[in-house]
C-alpha cells in the first residue's frame, strides 16, 4: 500500500481526504481548521493510516500563497512527511499529458 493524504488548502482551515492506495479512498473527507486543536486531531487521523497499512501517509498539499504555512509547520514539529505542490506545476503537468 501507498497511503497519502490529500489536502485542498483554504484561508483558515484544508479539505482532506486519505487514500490507502490508488482509487482507494479511506474513509470520507473532511474540513479541519488550521488550528491546534484540529491539527492534533489530524496528526491521530494520520496514525489511525500508519495503523492500518503499516507505513504513515504522505501527506500532498497545494502551495497556496501563505495558507498552507501553519499546516507546513505543524507536519515538520511532527516530522510528518509531506509533498508541497506549485499550482503551475500542476497545470503545466495536467496540459503536457492531456494531448
Amino acid at each position: 500500500m501507498n497511503p497519502v493524504v490529500g489536502l485542498d488548502v483554504a484561508k483558515g482551515e484544508s479539505q482532506v481526504q486519505a487514500f490507502l492506495d490508488q482509487s482507494k479512498p479511506y474513509g470520507n473527507s473532511f474540513s479541519m481548521k488550521h488550528i491546534k486543536e484540529e491539527l492534533d486531531h489530524f496528526l491521530e487521523f494520520l496514525k489511525e493510516i500508519e495503523e492500518v497499512t503499516g507505513q504513515m501517509p504522505m501527506v500532498i498539499l497545494e502551495s497556496t500563497g501563505h495558507y498552507h504555512s501553519p499546516v507546513i509547520q505543524y507536519l515538520e514539529e511532527q516530522g510528518i512527511p509531506y509533498i508541497l505542490l506549485n499550482a503551475e506545476s500542476i497545470i503545466f503537468f495536467a496540459f503536457s499529458h492531456a494531448h
